[in-house]
């Protein structure tokens, strides 16, 4: 009965290390979700900003406008458990909710994560600046944001011409380069970030060269520079 006692105190013991996050290791964690998610206040991304997010009620960023009504009629406060709970399986937590993120099932993975965004929460906490490539285009194919407002002529479009099945981008250093349709994307950027206006960017998507984004100040620049000609 003693060793059987013992045994279960041991194993106890270990749950509860197990349970412990770990700061250093949550930032590497998180840097799979700097993509959607910043930690600067009201630098909204994909998601929402996390900075303040421990003891916010789910949803009620008021600079976020993107939220879904799942999220934000569910009354949940991120706290330890609740983040711990929705980061586990996010569309369990919440049914209904727009996260595509399938979760992080290694609860120490978790542990470690809440960890680190409680530390960067914490008042007067400095936010750690994940690492990025050299140079401009080499930020690009980071997990950072770059500042559009900052473009060399490799990355400021001129022109956009489309022809058949295929766009055709003029950079301000004279270079044309061919996209297959559904390789490009048009979008915009408003923020601080953005490109300034008659100035879109042409950003690299993922790893594969054949695809991009040209990144607009707003929407009706896109008449201004994408016409038809063949």
């Amino acid at each position: 009965m003693r060793r059987f006692l013992f045994a279960a105190m041991v194993t106890l013991a270990g749950n509860v290390a197990w349970a412990q996050g770990d700061v250093t290791r949550g930032q590497r964690q998180f840097q799979s979700c700097v993509a959607c998610h910043s930690l600067e206040p009201n630098k909204n991304l994909t998601g929402p900003s996390l900075s303040g997010v421990l003891g916010r009620k789910a949803g009620s960023l008021p600079s976020f406008s993107r939220y879904s009504d799942a999220l934000k009629s569910s009354g949940v406060v991120w706290d330890d458990k609740t983040l711990d709970s929705y980061l586990a399986d996010p569309q369990h937590a919440i049914p209904g909710n727009l996260m595509t993120f399938p979760g992080i099932k290694n609860s120490q993975q978790r542990a470690d994560v809440v960890a680190y965004l409680k530390s960067v929460n914490k008042p007067n906490a400095q936010t750690a600046q994940m690492p990025s490539g050299g140079g401009m285009m080499g930020g690009m194919m980071s997990h950072d944001v770059p500042n559009l407002k900052k473009l060399d002529n490799a990355t400021r479009v001129q022109t956009v011409s489309y022809c058949q099945d295929t766009y055709e981008v003029t950079t301000a250093d004279g270079s044309k380069r061919k996209f297959f349709e559904r390789n490009l994307r048009f979008k915009t950027d408003s923020s601080d970030y953005g490109p300034t206006n008659g100035a879109p960017a042409l950003v690299p998507a993922g790893m594969m060269g054949d695809r991009a984004d040209v990144i607009f100040a707003a929407p009706e620049e896109f008449g201004r520079f994408v016409v038809q000609s063949c």
